[in-house]
C-alpha cells in the first residue's frame, strides 16, 4: 500500500490566501467538502471580531450530509450559543442560522 498524497502549498491554484468579505452569511457550495470545516472555523472567528453575532451558514440540502458535518461541529464549537434552521424564505433547512456569543 503506497502512502497517500499530503498536499502541498504548491498543488493550491492560488499563490495568495483567498480573502473574502465577511458578511452575515456564507455560501459552502463553492468550497471542497475537506475544506468546509476549516473555512466555518475561520468565517466564525471572523464574524466574531467583526462583531457580527447571528450569521447564516448556507450548505445546501441535498442529502443532509453537509448540514450535519456542519451541525456537528457547532455543537463543539466555544463561540456558538445556539443554531437552527433558517426560515424558509431564508433558505429552509438548506441554511443553518448561528448565534454566536459577544465577547
Amino acid at each position: 500500500m503506497s502512502p497517500q498524497k499530503k498536499e502541498s502549498p504548491e498543488d493550491s491554484p492560488f499563490t495568495e490566501p483567498v480573502v473574502f468579505p465577511i458578511e452575515d452569511s456564507i455560501d459552502l457550495h463553492p468550497f471542497s467538502p475537506k475544506d468546509i470545516p476549516s473555512v466555518v472555523e475561520e468565517y466564525l472567528e471572523q464574524c466574531r471580531r467583526a462583531g457580527i453575532s447571528e450569521v447564516r451558514i448556507i450548505h445546501g440540502r441535498g442529502k443532509g450530509v453537509q448540514r450535519q458535518i456542519i451541525r456537528s461541529l457547532l455543537e463543539k464549537h466555544p463561540q456558538v450559543l445556539s443554531f437552527k434552521d433558517a426560515l424558509p424564505e431564508s433558505g429552509g433547512w438548506g441554511s443553518t442560522v448561528v448565534v454566536l456569543r459577544r465577547y
